[in-house]
């Protein structure tokens, strides 16, 4: 079997309609919605970026174009910024695009599936791993710790087979993910036998849910092109995985770290809340405000 030394590039999924966050979503993407004072896709690709990897692939959608100016170079705002001394502020526009980072973007023509979305990726991608990163899932390392694609790539350098973040969760909650179950291999890796999409719990093989962080081998996307589309002729990702651990290993890691369920608005708002709280600028004040806060 060929040796990956490295994860490269990441596949970012935006081409999702985010009709939960109706109307704040109707002329702008969910993933351009701001976490304090970064947009959900930014948090991804910085994740993305500290686990070493360099090429950043977008599937996008109609009405998505925001997300491809937020990581173009702004000319006339840096101009301005730089004229009128603002360094700082110049500084944290710029490191949005580091020299060594390259974005490409495709269109999903047509909501057919997350599956189907990183089909979309396949050329750009060729016959490399890569990851696979869902902006609606805030992921937050551990304090002081690696991210959890960081944690990911390395397990994946040693196995060199598909990784999948899991979490455990309440067992009234498998209806809401992927669930994996399968034969522990260390203390947070288990090797793959069943996944199941969105279970019933009184069906659910565990409490062990597939949070929206992937590291595939290439393999996987002729596995995705051979499933046969499900409800509204969507492909999933997670019937493709299925299948491909029927010709390779695949492992689940139980993650160090929190996630930040973005797509909901509860978990939108916890976001907001913990990840202010720890802002250098803005951490202290917030605090001393939430403390003051008459809650009846």
């Amino acid at each position: 079997m060929e040796k990956f030394t490295s994860v490269n590039k990441a596949v970012f999924p935006v081409a999702g309609l985010g009709t939960r966050f109706l109307p704040a979503t109707k002329a702008q993407p969910k993933e351009m919605l701001p976490v304090v004072d970064k947009p959900l896709i930014q948090y991804a690709v910085e994740e993305a970026y500290a686990a070493g990897i360099r090429h950043m692939i977008f599937v996008t959608g109609r009405n998505k174009r925001a997300i491809e100016d937020h990581f173009d170079t702004a000319y006339e705002l840096e101009n301005e910024l730089e004229v009128a001394g603002k360094h700082e502020l110049l500084n944290i526009v710029r490191s949005m695009q580091p020299a060594d980072m390259s974005f490409s973007f495709v269109r999903q023509p047509r909501s057919l599936g997350l599956g189907h979305a990183v089909l979309c990726a396949e050329h750009m991608v060729g016959h490399e791993p890569f990851a696979v990163l869902l902006a609606d899932d805030l992921m937050a390392g551990p304090p002081g710790g690696q991210s959890v694609l960081t944690q990911m790539a390395e397990q994946f350098k040693t196995l060199q087979q598909s990784v999948l973040a899991v979490q455990e969760v309440p067992l009234e909650q498998t209806r809401r993910y992927g669930i994996v179950a399968g034969q522990k291999t260390s203390g947070r890796l288990m090797k793959v036998s069943a996944m199941v999409e969105k279970p019933a719990p009184e069906v659910a093989p565990s409490r062990m849910a597939v949070a929206g962080r992937y590291i595939l081998t290439p393999t996987v996307f002729k596995h995705i092109r051979s499933q046969q589309p499900g409800v509204g002729g969507e492909l999933q990702l997670t019937d493709g995985i299925a299948s491909l651990m029927l010709e390779e290993s695949v492992y689940a890691f139980e993650y160090q770290g929190k996630r930040y369920d973005c797509g909901s608005k509860e978990g939108f708002l916890e976001a907001t809340v913990e990840l202010a709280l720890q802002h250098p600028e803005v951490g202290a004040q917030f605090k001393t405000y939430l403390k003051n806060l008459k809650l009846d």
